[in-house]
């Protein structure tokens, strides 16, 4: 399932009027400066309502639960990530690359408890939260694949070798906001120069694959 289809299907279905939908999407924006930095388990219900000055049975009536609003907020959060990570379609290879990487850091950095979160599989071991996960690794494998290859409908080698370095972001990007001991830029620097390695091993296990200019040694 796609992270556009996940936000929309998280939506109420009978409360579509211009006023409901401007009034959820309020709460979700308020929810995700809430949990930017704050684990799930840390605010109650309680909390949140006296944080976002709302009453609590608001938060219940748009998203029925905690859990639904945790997840409304993290499906909102990451659909304008994987938009962004997908657009962009204009640039040079390498600086398409470099946004994407960019933009992957800066939301991680500024939404540590939902990274985390995500990363890690949910709240507990939560399926809806793994799909989210699942959903961003494919769109970046898909923006990579498109602007390295000009399409999406890779091999099965070259997909899990780009598939493969995605994970490795996700570990490295997870010690990172941990111990922010290089800046984002060096971060950055690093991760696009391991996916010219993942994609040089690609090529040589598959020259149908061949690795784009900027990720070759010999230019």
């Amino acid at each position: 399932m796609k992270i556009s289809e996940q936000r929309a299907g998280a939506r109420p279905r009978a409360r579509g009027t211009e006023r409901s939908l401007a009034r959820r999407a309020e709460l979700i924006a308020i929810g995700r400066k809430l949990f930017a930095d704050t684990s799930y388990d840390a605010l109650s219900m309680d909390d949140i309502a006296k944080q976002a000055r709302v009453a609590k049975g608001l938060i219940y009536y748009y998203f029925q639960s905690k859990r639904g609003y945790y997840l409304a907020i993290i499906h909102d959060s990451v659909a304008d990530l994987v938009s962004f990570a997908a657009s962009g379609v204009e640039l040079e290879q390498l600086d398409r690359v470099h946004r994407t990487m960019e933009s992957y850091l800066r939301w991680a950095e500024h939404n540590q408890a939902a990274y985390r979160t995500i990363v890690s599989g949910g709240v507990g071991f939560d399926a809806e939260v793994q799909a989210v996960r699942d959903g961003v690794r494919e769109a970046i494998v898909a923006t990579i694949a498109d602007g390295a290859y000009g399409r999406t409908d890779i091999s099965p080698l070259a997909r899990m070798g780009l598939f493969s370095w995605v994970c490795g972001v996700e570990g490295a990007v997870l010690d990172w906001i941990d111990r922010p001991s290089l800046t984002r830029d060096q971060m950055r620097e690093l991760l696009v120069k391991n996916l010219g390695g993942s994609m040089r091993a690609v090529e040589e296990l598959d020259p149908a694959y061949p690795a784009p200019a900027p990720a070759r040694r010999d230019t």
